[in-house]
């Protein structure tokens, strides 16, 4: 068993998981036994879009909670050096020119040297923690109560064909990565496009008819890229994670407040996620105000994320259902790149 501290930091949302993490000496399988888990909203990639550098009040803000960070893996007792704590920054950092600033402050206050992933390698985390939260048929497994989960869709009307490729989809804020594969990544491709990136270029003053078309213009000439480099309509299963699709999923399972073991495995007809992501795009403050599951510092960003989740559900629908097999069902996972972060300090020959 080794204790590990993963820490993932995108343009909206820092996190932190301490875990214990065993690797079954038989089969290989990796196993988390998680100890902490810690989410903050610090907008890191405020502005970066439009400036190209780290805004000073954003780094601030985000240093503070490295330094919270930092106390807290002293706390449960996790050396801070490579082998056991691992930092990934993700779009917002790749794209800021002043990463260099951002890199020397989380190594003071950490003690580590956090890294500026590609897009590729946030695709690859993004694969290995979704399939921690799999089944033996390589779909994200529901919690006690998945048969009788409100909202979600009766299994017989489920897709059967589990054993193919499995599409995940991390929606973030300032990239969004989609990875097709079984067991491992076969093809990924990280697209430049998520809930700030799309706020800030479009949805800055709200949600109007010319500022969505556009919106959805750009997301749709991107998936035609992405298309280019992974083959879309071969996924059997569709896996959504982060924020933005937690969000999308707790609205449609009609949740008060978040819910893990409700959202995480729920397994919704793409109907049903796309009226979602229509009503929170053409949501007003107040409603947003009033959805206990979504987060003060996510109300301005989640139209433009749910368009993206809406605009990625239906080209993987219709380019399915060009290739014979329609997927009718997204699947939300809450295993993620956090987790990949976690299991990824376990060294491939470490056992129980």
């Amino acid at each position: 068993m080794t204790r590990v501290a993963a820490i993932d930091c995108g343009t909206n949302t820092i996190r932190l998981l301490v875990a214990d993490a065993v690797r079954d000496e038989h089969t290989g399988a990796v196993r988390l036994h998680p100890l902490h888990r810690s989410s903050t909203i610090v907008r890191l990639g405020q502005g970066v879009d439009r400036t190209g550098r780290l805004d000073p009040e954003a780094l601030a803000r985000t240093l503070a909670v490295v330094r919270e960070y930092a106390a807290t893996c002293a706390g449960l007792d996790v050396p801070l050096n490579a082998e056991h704590a691992r930092f990934v920054a993700t779009s917002a950092t790749r794209d800021a020119e002043n990463r260099d600033e951002f890199v020397d402050g989380v190594r003071a206050a950490l003690g580590i040297v956090p890294e500026v992933v590609s897009g590729e390698e946030e695709a690859r985390l993004s694969f290995a923690g979704s399939l921690l939260g799999a089944d033996d048929d390589g779909a994200p497994a529901a919690g006690p109560a998945e048969a009788d989960r409100a909202g979600q869709e009766p299994a017989k009307q489920r897709n059967e064909a589990t054993h193919g490729p499995r599409l995940v989809v991390d929606l973030g804020g300032g990239s969004t990565e989609l990875v097709l594969g079984v067991d491992a990544p076969q093809a990924a491709y990280s697209m430049n496009t998520g809930s700030v990136r799309i706020t800030e270029r479009y949805l800055a003053d709200g949600v109007t008819p010319a500022a969505e078309q556009a919106a959805r213009a750009e997301v749709r000439a991107l998936l035609d890229r992405a298309a280019d480099a992974v083959d879309l309509g071969a996924a059997t299963r569709l896996v959504g994670l982060a924020g933005t699709i937690s969000t999308v999923t707790a609205h449609a399972l009609g949740l008060d407040a978040f819910d893990r073991d409700a959202i995480d495995g729920a397994e919704l007809s793409i109907a049903r996620v796309l009226a979602s992501c229509d009503a929170i795009v053409h949501s007003t403050a107040a409603q947003r105000e009033s959805w206990g599951y979504l987060l003060p510092g996510r109300r301005d960003v989640i139209a433009a994320g749910a368009l993206v989740w809406s605009e990625v559900v239906s080209r993987v629908a219709a380019d399915t259902a060009a290739a014979g097999h329609p997927l009718t069902t997204a699947v939300t996972s809450l295993s993620d790149i956090l987790d990949g972060i976690a299991i990824s300090l376990l060294p491939a020959g470490a056992q129980a």
